[in-house]
């Protein structure tokens, strides 16, 4: 009883320690839904990815045809899984050190934990990103799957599958 009213009188304490943010900390628990990234702004973000993605791959494959050549095919794709690795390790590194992809980083919106901490890149492509992956390509149930995974964006925690899965959730990033 005297330890439930100490707690209490501390929060109306006006000579208690102020609460401050750290490292984009929560201040309470009502942040992440004034932080949350509007669903616009998530396909934005997942349709300039796909963009980059086009952007990386047209050209090698529009040279392919031009060619015309077989050793010229097997250049071009060579040039082509080079152009999408480095691709991926750029959006890896992003993503490990601001929780953004290329599209994110365009758009301002960013991956945390539902508690608004960091999210781990391990937590990111383990939980996040090869488990839609893997399930997304079993035959007959991927196509119902990939769509149940964008379909739940449209609940109110304006959250996909995937972020579910990995307990993360994307939000406005500052600046």
């Amino acid at each position: 009883m005297l330890k439930e009213r100490r707690y209490k009188d501390m929060e109306s304490n006006r000579h208690a320690v102020p609460r401050a943010t750290l490292d984009g900390e929560p201040v309470d628990g009502n942040w992440l839904e004034r932080q949350k990234a509007s669903r616009g702004k998530r396909f934005g973000g997942a349709l300039l990815d796909s963009a980059v993605l086009f952007v990386v791959i047209v050209p090698i494959l529009l040279m392919v045809t031009a060619t015309g050549t077989t050793s010229g095919e097997d250049t071009a794709l060579i040039v082509t899984i080079l152009a999408v690795i480095a691709l991926v390790i750029v959006n890896l590194v992003m993503m490990h050190r601001s929780g953004q992809s290329i599209g994110k980083k365009m758009m301002g919106t960013k991956i945390v934990r539902t508690d608004g901490s960091r999210a781990s890149l391990r937590r990111i492509v383990f939980l996040r990103i090869m488990p839609m992956h893997f399930l997304c390509g079993i035959p007959y149930l991927g196509g119902p799957i990939a769509l149940a995974n964008f379909i739940v964006i449209f609940g109110k925690d304006i959250r996909c599958l995937h972020d579910q899965i990995a307990d993360t959730i994307v939000v406005e990033s500052p600046g």
